[in-house]
């Protein structure tokens, strides 16, 4: 296996140039088990969940940021950004099945399946839950008179404790 050393990606052995750099970049080959290699992209709290289960799985990771994604939330750790997940070559195939497993990389080949069942349920219960326009207006001039009336308590009941504990005082 070769991998790219500007971004980490590895590529079999027939490849000499990096397919996934903006600029072709040479290819080397993999001497050390534990060069970091790319494993997938994540942010936030995606990035996270990724590496507590490779942590989990005992196998060690890093987050790269891309430089062409750098910005001034990266100082603050406020961050959205995706970042670049490394992980050590031989323990490079491990991680893709941890990855695969908590849902984090689709496998290749796999198509995405929509269950037409649960659509149309979805589409049911949506439907149940649409109120008509008449009733709509009907829930909103009730819930405004409600919130005039809750005005009017605190502001007499608040009145009535001033007025009562005024009179302690005369």
């Amino acid at each position: 296996m070769k991998y790219c050393k500007k971004c980490k990606h590895i590529h079999e052995d027939k490849f000499d140039i990096c397919t996934e750099c903006r600029k072709p970049q040479q290819l080397y080959p993999i001497e050390d088990e534990n060069t970091p290699v790319f494993l997938l992209s994540a942010s936030g709290f995606e990035a996270q969940r990724v590496q507590s289960a490779l942590e989990s799985g005992g196998i060690p990771s890093d987050l790269a940021a891309r430089k062409n994604n750098l910005s001034a939330d990266a100082v603050t750790g406020s961050d959205i950004n995706d970042k670049d997940i490394l992980v050590p070559y031989a323990a490079y195939e491990k991680a893709y099945d941890i990855c695969v497993g908590i849902g984090a990389i689709k496998p290749e080949g796999e198509e995405i399946t929509v269950d037409m069942q649960d659509v149309e349920n979805t589409a049911e219960s949506e439907e149940q839950v649409e109120m008509s326009p008449a009733k709509r207006t009907t829930v909103k001039i009730l819930s405004a008179i409600l919130i005039i009336i809750l005005f009017c308590l605190v502001i007499w009941g608040t009145d009535f404790l001033t007025g009562f504990l005024t009179g302690f005082f005369k």
